[in-house]
């Protein structure tokens, strides 16, 4: 399978923050949209970072009670692994437990088209497997 097959089946939306806004404006996108994170960018499509729960978590290990008012650009990711369309899932799977990365924007022509976390990755296996076992079934059964 490939990604641009994972997002026909989810979706191609991705929650953007700006590096200037601030901690706090992040953790209530992140906390509303149900989401672990946000794609950061000055709102050209391209990729200028990516602030994930574990950043934020990190910058309040260190900066206490100041980290809400601090901005996106201290905690976020700057060198962002990315993806794709064109690329295998299986290939991603292998790129996100290497790197342990659960989120990787989808790239093309070098704009934001996507974002794959590793929710996603998880159920389109899990959705392949009932699929596989199903048909065995069938198979077997000689419908």
């Amino acid at each position: 399978m490939k990604i641009s097959d994972l997002l026909a089946e989810k979706g191609d939306t991705v929650e953007v923050i700006s590096p200037d806004e601030t901690i706090a404006s992040a953790v209530r996108r992140l906390t509303e949209r149900g989401i672990g994170a946000l794609v950061v960018s000055h709102g050209d499509g391209t990729v200028d970072g990516i602030i994930s729960e574990r950043d934020i978590v990190r910058l309040l290990a260190t900066d206490g009670d100041g980290t809400l008012s601090r901005l996106v650009s201290d905690a976020m990711t700057t060198s962002v692994t990315t993806c794709q369309p064109a690329d295998e899932l299986n290939s991603l799977m292998s790129l996100m437990t290497e790197r342990r990365i659960r989120h990787v924007p989808v790239v093309s022509d070098g704009r934001l088209v996507g974002i794959v976390s590793i929710g996603d990755v998880v159920k389109s296996r899990v959705d392949q497997l009932e699929r596989d076992r199903k048909e065995l079934l069938e198979y077997v059964s000689g419908r």
